[in-house]
């Protein structure tokens, strides 16, 4: 017990210091989790006796991350997606597979080894590739959505591995039950006769029984767990629901375990038929802590369980699998992008974010040599080989960036611009829902606008609802200046990308001094920049919703509405005047929290904010205890 502990501890520790490492070098937390089992297993040789027993245990993490797969997939939006999960997902799972398959038999394994390296291999890092789409914002381009396709087909197939792979065992762990009887006789009575009672059972008796505890967990999912929910709610007590959820997961992994299937197949049964309920987002938010947890405690042990001495003893052999592996994923992936109308930076994007492996490898490994699928040294080369084509993974997207701009540079846009036809006394660039609101407001009024985005799905989209828009880049001097620069009276920059919003603020100013531009901006911070760069009015974002919310709150404390509007219009006025006073001490290079001088200028504005919105609260104080002049109920926001 002791040692279990002891490395429970060091591997908590160890995670709170190298997964945040990983992840500030964007690495991701699943390669955080594994080099940290790799600094306390091959390189520092802590692995104590209990490794093993921690690993089973951790393991209940993959059972949780199923069950929360399976709440994310509502069976609607499944059927919708049938096309890609079917087509792309399909045909990589299928022609990855095979050929893997076929390559480990003419190396000479015997075709059941071959085929559980195969479905190993076959699939690739959904948490990998999936932060790194979203962190550079490529999740909605063509090739990030086709990708996200793939993956999800890829975390369906690994439901029907799970229950496969066992069945190509060489042999059965014949000792593992007797051991298990043993160690837990005194507290698994029950279980273990309900177990040998299954097992006694005729073939037909099997699957009959099999059969009954699949409907089983059907039926408790869609009629035991609304009631139970509604009962736990009736207690008031939150961690209840905690205990609720858990228990869930928990029961469904012993019904499949005592009919012999895989939990994580419960799980994500059940999780899908919760996928419509109520209770869907507490169960989530109960369960994901948990399932981190433990799924991160089961890479660390595969990691501390990887046996470099094999990458050492024969290093050609196990980069020339990895690279090997890449190849092949990538030449199938590239292939089937082609088929599927992947054209330019979005094809290349498809075909080189999938093309390492995946953390699921790991899982379906771990089954695998616990079924003596494969051997043992055959099954550190394959964890080494996962393991290190994910490390390769953030260099694969830095080769994606370098061809993308290589794309860029020779053939401009992969889709060409629109010809823009019409020049009009306004230029809006960015369509997006800032853009939006503003381009209908703006028309409405009677005044005609050139909408730039380059976005063409979000420009067919407006389209579609009678507003004129063209695709192109706005940054590009070429595309605004046939939008109209030179004549333009007003240039509205609502850009995404800061840095892009910078770009155009600081043409257009060079080229029209005269110009009125309106930039749109995030953050304080890009105020300061885009002040200097010659924006006249810069809107922060969230700023002026912020405004109206604080004002509701005023007026539902004991202020009126005109004292509650008069607080708003003064805290309107000083942010105005206090941004142009800070802006001239604001310096890029230094971050605000080490600029004494704009710190000191903030706190001398905010005490004068403070006295200057005192005399409205304090004509409002003996009303504090009162209720508002106008009822919440009597106030309708229109929601832009």
């Amino acid at each position: 017990m002791e040692s279990f502990l002891f490395q429970a501890t060091l591997y908590l520790g160890i995670a709170v210091i190298a997964v945040p490492i990983a992840v500030r070098f964007k690495l991701g937390s699943v390669l955080g989790y594994l080099l940290a089992g790799i600094a306390i297993g091959p390189l520092l040789g802590i692995v104590g006796p209990e490794t093993a027993s921690l690993q089973h245990f951790a393991e209940f993490g993959v059972v949780m991350m199923l069950f929360l797969i399976g709440l994310e997939l509502e069976p609607r939006v499944l059927w919708e997606m049938r096309g890609k999960l079917l087509g792309l997902g399909g045909l990589q799972l299928v022609l990855t597979t095979s050929v893997i398959t076929g390559a480990g038999i003419q190396f000479g394994l015997p075709w059941s080894q071959a085929l559980a390296v195969g479905l190993i291999l076959t699939l690739s890092s959904t948490a990998l590739v999936l932060q790194t789409l979203n962190e550079k914002k490529l999740m909605q381009t063509p090739g990030g959505r086709a990708s996200f396709s793939v993956l999800l087909a890829q975390d369906i197939a690994v439901i029907p591995m799970l229950a496969f792979l066992p069945l190509l065992a060489l042999s059965s762990f014949q000792n593992a039950p007797a051991v298990e009887e043993t160690s837990h006789e005194a507290h698994m009575g029950l279980y273990n006769s309900i177990n040998s009672w299954f097992v006694s059972l005729p073939p037909i008796g099997t699957t009959l029984v099999t059969i009954a505890a699949i409907v089983l967990i059907m039926v408790m999912g869609i009629y035991l767990t609304r009631p139970l929910f509604k009962l736990i709610h009736s207690t008031r007590l939150p961690e209840m629901y905690t205990a609720l959820s858990l228990w869930i997961v928990v029961a469904i992994a012993i019904i499949m375990m005592l009919v012999g299937l895989s939990p994580a197949l419960g799980a994500f049964l059940v999780g899908m038929v919760l996928a419509n309920s109520e209770f869907r987002h507490q169960l989530e938010s109960d369960i994901a802590p948990f399932k981190g947890l433990l799924l991160g405690l089961f890479f660390i042990t595969v990691g501390a369980g990887m046996n470099f001495g094999v990458l050492f003893s024969a290093p050609i052999t196990v980069l020339g699998l990895v690279l090997g592996l890449i190849v092949v994923k990538f030449t199938i992936l590239f292939a089937i992008g082609w088929l599927y109308n992947l054209r330019g930076r979005d094809h290349w994007l498809f075909a080189l974010g999938l093309a390492q492996a995946g953390e699921f490898g790991f899982v379906l490994m771990s089954l695998a040599l616990q079924h003596s699928i494969l051997s043992v040294e055959l099954g550190q080369q394959i964890l080494l080989v996962i393991a290190l084509s994910m490390l390769l993974s953030p260099l694969l997207f830095v080769l994606y960036e370098r061809i993308s701009a290589r794309i860029v540079d020779e053939a401009g846009e992969t889709k060409p611009s629109d010809e823009i036809d019409e020049q009009n006394p306004i230029i809006i660039a960015g369509i997006g829902r800032f853009g939006q609101v503003l381009t209908r407001m703006v028309q409405s009024a009677g005044f005609h606008t050139t909408v730039l985005d380059n976005d063409m799905a979000t420009v067919e989209v407006m389209r579609k609802f009678g507003f004129k828009g063209f695709f192109g880049d706005p940054t590009r001097p070429e595309i605004l200046n046939a939008a109209g620069l030179a004549t333009a009276r007003v240039l509205v920059v609502a850009l995404d990308e800061p840095q892009a919003a910078l770009r155009l603020v600081s043409y257009a100013r060079s080229q029209r001094p005269d110009l009125h531009i309106i930039a749109r901006a995030r953050d304080r911070g890009q105020v300061y920049r885009l002040y200097a760069a010659g924006a006249n009015d810069i809107v922060r974002e969230v700023f002026d919703s912020s405004l109206r919310a604080g004002r509701y709150v005023l007026e539902n404390v004991g202020l009126s509405e005109y004292e509650a509007a008069e607080a708003e219009r003064m805290f309107y006025q000083h942010d105005r005047l206090a941004v142009q006073e800070l802006a001239t001490l604001f310096d890029p290079n230094i971050p605000v929290e080490q600029n004494e001088a704009y710190i000191e200028k903030s706190k001398e504005l905010a005490k004068d904010l403070e006295a200057a919105l005192f005399s409205v609260s304090n004509a409002a104080k003996e009303k504090t205890d009162q209720p508002a002049e106008t009822p919440a109920s009597a106030k309708v926001d229109i929601p832009e």
